[in-house]
């Protein structure tokens, strides 16, 4: 997440929620078949890729920053995964800062490709250091996420398209980049982009973007079957990739733990955790290593992505 706080984009869209045809009404019509659940995220998984990110930084200078070497093999290790996985990736490159920055854009096969739902996080961490939470814990569950559906074979009402951004420790240089090089037609075909930075820090939140109603609910009706409460996020409005998209009239959403504001008496008691410390107390710091992840809410994030992504492109 970038550290500047521009102002707070109003507009807000709202997407038409997708409904499930649950049987027909005329006699002897045959009910239509229930969309498949999403499958559960294995957390061991989404961990093995943030090892991988780790490893990559280490071997590169201690960070995967923009425009350094360790961004460029984070996004390779990427696109290898999806590539063999059977997604159509596109490498979108750009320059900010006098160096050259990428972006990774991954299409699953099939679909309505005029209704488009799309998940992404920002692959690039700061310079002073690995930045596994921030964020390779939203990268590394999105890519678990795309390769569930390649493991499922899962076919969508919905095209699926999955995205990884470059510098938006910068100012979100590259979703913004993507977000102005779309045509007006194209950009109308997204139905919906969730954004998914900083979900695994270690003294953890629950915050859930209150950006559109229909992907909001979404994500608060997961939380509610687990029991596990949740609040809007307000620390990150306007911080991360998914403002381009808002500004463009696209409906957006995602989920967020916290980074460098204190946790609350009242937010320790409902979530646990230390009250008076920050939720991420390595946020953009050297410290944001493997050893800076909550595993629970990594778990629990990455099945909400799964079942948001599943929901929404039915």
């Amino acid at each position: 997440m970038k550290l500047s706080v521009p102002g707070r984009v109003t507009a807000t869209a709202v997407v038409a929620a997708a409904s499930l045809l649950i049987g027909g009404s005329i006699a002897g019509a045959a009910p239509a078949p229930a969309v498949a659940a999403a499958p559960d995220i294995p957390v061991a998984g989404v961990k093995a890729h943030l090892a991988q990110l780790q490893s990559i930084a280490t071997a590169n200078g201690g960070n995967r920053a923009h425009g350094r070497a360790g961004y460029k093999a984070s996004l390779d290790y990427v696109k290898a995964k999806l590539d063999a996985a059977g997604y159509t990736t596109a490498v979108q490159q750009f320059t900010s800062s006098g160096r050259t920055g990428y972006n990774l854009i991954a299409d699953w096969p099939g679909g309505d490709t005029n209704q488009v739902v799309m998940a992404g996080s920002h692959l690039d961490s700061v310079t002073s250091g690995a930045g596994i939470n921030d964020n390779g814990s939203g990268s590394a569950a999105v890519l678990e996420t795309a390769l569930a559906v390649s493991r499922a074979n899962h076919q969508p009402t919905k095209h699926l398209r999955f995205a990884w951004w470059g510098a938006e420790e910068l100012g979100l240089v590259g979703s913004r980049h993507y977000v102005n090089n779309l045509s007006s037609a194209n950009r109308a075909k997204i139905s919906g982009y969730l954004n998914f930075d900083m979900i695994g820090s270690p003294n953890a939140g629950y915050f859930v973007y209150d950006d559109d109603p229909a992907i909001e609910k979404t994500f608060k009706d997961y939380f509610t079957g687990l029991g596990v409460p949740t609040e809007i996020e307000t620390e990150g409005d306007g911080r991360s990739d998914h403002a381009p998209f808002k500004s463009a009239g696209v409906p957006v959403g995602g989920l967020f733990t916290g980074a460098s504001r204190a946790k609350t008496a009242a937010q320790a008691a409902k979530w646990g955790g230390t009250s008076g410390q920050a939720f991420d107390r390595c946020y953009h710091s050297s410290c944001d290593t493997t050893s800076n992840i909550n595993d629970t809410a990594l778990d629990r994030n990455s099945d909400a992505i799964a079942h948001a992504v599943w929901e929404l492109s039915s």
